[in-house]
């Protein structure tokens, strides 16, 4: 007799890897929305106080820099912190192990039988995974963690500021390429553009409605800029 395969299995094999992917395409899209809408700001509003090609350029390019770096500083120090924070764990698991192990096997017991298993059913799979791997059944079950695939710091901090950069490039290069007069109606459709596709993209990663979600970041991106560019307008220095 042929044994047919459960198509439900075979898929959940892959859940992981694709909530993984995921999780980084969220990532990315909110980096790279943050870069468009912060640095397109600065432009906006600086063009609003003056005509001065220069000028515009260079707030933009040192927005974006700066922009860039502290992204990618911020999210260093924060996964450092997390990294460290769950090595901690791990170091107190590991020891509780070694001291209390009978403590530790009644209290994973204690875990399952929480999740819906009977006392008898919740002892047997605690002592089992015991036998076989005490140290990643107890960290999977209380902490949730995965000792051998911690967030590298490096990793987060790069990744951060690339998607900040790709998108903060965006309305620099819309000032670059339009002329002196069109330079604010240019990067606002720049902008409405690249929002549309990272709106696009936030939606397909959350399984979200697209409507909703272009909707958001676009009304937030252009009521950013406005509000900017009407406070460049309000202290505006034209003639320079």
């Amino acid at each position: 007799m042929i044994k047919l395969r459960n198509p439900r299995t075979h898929n959940e094999l892959h859940s992981a890897t694709d909530s993984s992917r995921l999780n980084w395409l969220r990532a990315a899209v909110l980096g790279a929305n943050d870069g468009i809408v912060s640095i397109s700001s600065v432009i906006v509003g600086v063009a609003g106080a003056t005509n001065s090609r220069l000028i515009i350029l260079t707030a933009g390019i040192a927005s974006l820099v700066a922009g860039a770096l502290s992204m990618a500083v911020g999210e260093y120090i924060s996964v450092s912190a997390q990294k460290d924070t769950e090595k901690a764990l791990l170091e107190k698991e590991r020891f509780e192990l070694a001291t209390e192990p009978e403590a530790e096997l009644e209290e994973l017991a204690g875990i399952y039988e929480n999740k819906g298993l009977s006392k008898e059913t919740a002892e047997l799979v605690a002592k089992e995974l015991t036998l076989h791997d005490a140290f990643a059944a107890h960290v999977d079950a209380e902490l949730g963690i995965n000792p051998d695939d911690l967030t590298n710091p490096f990793h987060a901090a790069y990744a951060s500021g690339i998607a900040f950069l790709s998108g903060a490039i965006i309305p620099v290069l819309a000032i670059l390429i339009s002329p002196a007069t069109w330079q604010i109606p240019v990067t606002f459709i720049a902008v409405v553009i690249a929002l549309i596709i990272t709106g696009t993209l936030s939606a397909h990663a959350g399984g979200a409605s697209k409507l909703k979600a272009i909707t958001r970041v676009v009304l937030g991106g252009v009521f950013a800029m406005v509000i900017t560019f009407a406070i460049g307008k309000l202290f505006g220095v034209s003639g320079i």
